[in-house]
């Protein structure tokens, strides 16, 4: 083809020193962006550059310490590099699921900025061919007794909430935990899980040349411009006025759009689909073309806009929610449209692809962008930054707590009541997790189930994170959180078969971050390699940085888990009087790090414990084999708190019961040379308390023999609504179930103030 100018859109700013700067680029950057287009970039080439070549879009900082992780296995239908990662679960049937970040929008618009990352990782999902069925999310606020933390968390919630309740798709578990670090950058992780027929996925890979390029959904508007470079910086004070790139949603077109994608994707009238999400066209015409090895010629005037007068800089860069870029064969375009149509949305085709390899935008007859494809894609320039252990982190280690005299009794009233270790019931209720009717295990276990549709497959899905840990012992966090993770599904009888991870950390350019990102990521990977589960994709959220510092390290698993019988589900609750109550796993003790030292002891310090992954795989696979030989009545893990409160919670049990059951526990057989404090509130990793049948007992007893799992049993459960009996070395302890629960479900609505907490501030 003949070659035209490239010309600057009338209007657009000059390229300057400064505007470069604005753009989050560095010179070395701009230079390499000079020497590949052989000259000055245009404004729009400058905003391209500047979306792709971003922290959120490129993952400069990242990209070589992610290759260690493990991202293939028998069951890898897809890896990372897609929407979303994709596994096969049996009779036909795969799993797409991932997990991405929406922090900085939360942090200044908290419903919208919630809300729209709900839709953008289902969309994550659909794109693949997949009927979105679960959600999840992983949620990090500071301390309730600031009003901006509450006016924080209550928008979240909501925009989740309505986010999900409108488009149908269940919320079904996940986290939520505070720290002062969180204050002024929640961190608002959301997952979704999809299921599909093996034969019906859908890849974001452009082929063939004059294929046309559509865009399905929403019309563009200026929201969200700038919105993967907004994610990644840092906070401060001037953050307020990025509230227009912060996207709005719409649940209800999101629906229409689920639904039409499906429906494309079933008649096999699209080649390729992708989410319009971070850098929004940008982005979505550029990564499916590299993928393809195509060239794009795109003209944005024939984009379906919604305000009057949008520039080409403006419609390439926007984040407007509820769009998709689908591949098209020129054939093919009547029965896309028929389809959209019938979900009452428009399908208009902007462009096409091309064999030259290169990406050019026009604006009508106007040619705004001519950049060589590949290299726009390619060559970002890969950093490997300094890393460095600090003095902090090295002192906190060391720390040991005022010595003084803890009643074990009080100490476990007072961690029932800590925000980060009580119910979420005040959190989730505010979801529909029971949409669709497949969910068999809701909000509040140690696991959700959902079943697989028209099979008895079950699928078992948690996150987790613990930044304690990994602010302490980077590479012990990292591990900690995979294994906490697979210790979940495992104890409602599920094998873990893969992760998703969002990587949430502060300023990769400084080296005591860096330092705790490549250490956790090393834990994670080597994690996941000896408990054989892959890593199928997910998000790294750089720059979780205030005037304030950067927040606690904290990398959130993700975790996929299979039940080839959904109705062999093991709940997280004492059920049965008289059962038997059994100890997995060894108390040693180990305080540093745990919530008993933060909370009672107000020291955040001292050696995590380490994590034997040896330990864990078998302990894994001992807890599915009970499920599976159907001996459990009931398994939850000991996380935050320990012993103590695992049994409190067993106690308490679910919070769709009006009444709990008691237990008649004996530990002075485990204590040892242990004060009663290190039995009950240590946080050893691998250990699970099972109640089962007294018939049961030796045939489990038998089974952790087998494995190499030590267990004990410690007590029998009580009567409904009973006591907690806690008998110790150096004293008893008895506590009213009712009084347990009263605590445990209050403690968050207590802080928020019930029927003020959507208030708020301005």
């Amino acid at each position: 083809m003949n070659r035209r100018a490239v010309e600057p859109y009338p209007g657009d700013p000059p390229v300057t020193e400064a505007l470069v700067a604005e753009h989050g680029l560095n010179q070395e950057e701009y230079r390499r962006i000079r020497e590949i287009l052989g000259r000055e970039p245009t404004f729009s080439e400058l905003g391209i550059f500047s979306a792709l070549w971003s922290e959120h879009c490129s993952y400069k900082h990242s990209k070589e310490v992610l290759r260690q992780f493990p991202t293939s296995g028998p069951r890898v239908i897809l890896g990372p590099g897609e929407n979303a990662g994709v596994l096969r679960i049996g009779q036909g049937w795969a799993v797409a699921f991932k997990i991405e970040s929406h922090n900085h929008p939360s942090a200044v618009e908290p419903y919208q900025g919630a809300a729209t990352g709900v839709g953008g990782i289902l969309r994550d999902v659909f794109a693949m061919g997949a009927r979105p069925v679960a959600l999840l999310n992983s949620l990090r606020f500071g301390p309730l007794g600031e009003a901006r933390n509450r006016y924080l968390l209550a928008g979240v919630v909501r925009g989740i909430g309505d986010y999900g309740n409108c488009v149908g798709v269940p919320t079904v578990g996940g986290e939520v935990d505070f720290g002062a670090s969180y204050t002024a950058n929640p961190l608002v992780n959301a997952m979704c899980v999809g299921l599909l027929r093996e034969e019906s996925l859908m890849r974001a890979v452009a082929t063939g040349e004059g294929n046309l390029l559509v865009v399905l959904g929403s019309r563009t508007g200026r929201d969200g411009i700038h919105g993967a470079a907004f994610a990644s910086e840092t906070l401060g004070e001037a953050s307020e006025a990025r509230r227009p790139q912060v996207q709005v949603g719409d649940p209800f077109t999101e629906k229409l759009l689920l639904e039409a994608c499906l429906e494309l994707i079933g008649s096999g009238a699209v080649v390729a689909i992708q989410d319009m999400g971070a850098a929004g066209l940008t982005s979505s015409s550029a990564e499916m073309a590299a993928r393809g090895g195509m060239g794009v010629e795109l003209d944005t005037s024939l984009v379906p806009t919604r305000e009057p007068g949008m520039t080409p800089y403006e419609i390439l860069l926007s984040e407007s929610q509820e769009r998709m870029l689908l591949v098209v064969q020129p054939d093919a375009l009547p029965r896309v449209r028929e389809i959209a149509a019938k979900w009452e949305l428009e399908a208009t085709p902007i462009g096409k692809l091309t064999s030259d390899g290169w990406y050019r935008v026009r604006h009508g007859e106007r040619l705004v962008v001519e950049i060589p494809a590949r290299r726009l894609i390619e060559d970002c320039p890969i950093y490997q930054p300094e890393a460095r252990e600090s003095e902090e982190t090295r002192r906190r280690r060391s720390l040991t707590p005022p010595q003084s005299a803890v009643d074990p009794q009080a100490a476990l009233l007072r961690l029932l009541d800590v925000p980060g270790i009580a119910s979420k019931r005040w959190v989730y209720e505010q979801y529909d997790s029971t949409v669709r009717a497949a969910t068999v295990i809701g909000p509040g276990a140690d696991a959700a189930v959902v079943r697989v549709p028209d099979t008895e497959i079950g699928l078992a899905l948690c996150t987790d994170g613990n930044s304690r840990y990994v602010l302490l012992d980077p590479y012990e966090g990292g591990k900690a959180a995979v294994a906490e993770a697979a210790r979940n599904v495992a104890c409602v009888g599920a094998t873990p078969i893969g992760i998703t991870n969002c990587l949430n950390f502060g300023s990769p350019e400084r080296p005591e971050i860096f330092f705790q990102f490549r250490e956790a990521c090393r834990g994670i990977a080597d994690a996941c390699r000896a408990l054989e589960i892959p890593v199928t994709g997910g998000n790294v959220s750089f720059y979780n940085e205030s005037p304030a510092g950067a927040v606690d390290p904290t990398p959130v698993i993700g975790m996929v888990g299979l039940l080839e019988n959904v109705e062999l589900a093991v709940r997280s609750w004492f059920a049965n009087p008289d059962d038997a109550i059994i100890l997995l796993g060894d108390c040693r003790g180990h305080l540093g790090g745990s919530a008993f030292w933060a909370h009672i002891l107000e020291t955040v310090g001292g050696c995590p414990p380490s994590v034997d992954l040896t330990a864990e795989r078998s302990l894994i696979l001992l807890l599915v084999e009970l499920s599976r030989r159907k001996l459990l009545t009931s398994a939850h893990d000991l996380s935050d708190g320990g012993l103590g409160v695992a049994l409190a919670e067993c106690c308490i049990g679910s919070p769709y019961q009006e009444r709990g059951m008691g237990a008649r526990v004996d530990l002075t057989h485990l204590q040892g040379a242990l004060d009663a404090s290190a039995l009950l509130y240590a946080e050893e990793p691998g250990r699970v308390i099972l109640s089962a049948p007294a018939a049961n007992q030796e045939a489990i007893l038998k089974l952790a023999a087998e494995r190499g799992v030590a267990a004990r049993v410690i007590g029998t459960v009580g009567s409904e609504d009973g006591l907690l009996e806690v008998r110790l070395k150096d004293g008893d302890f008895v506590l009213p179930v009712s009084r347990l629960r009263d605590i445990y479900f209050a403690a968050i609505p207590r802080r928020m103030g019930v029927g003020v907490m959507a208030e708020g501030v301005p």
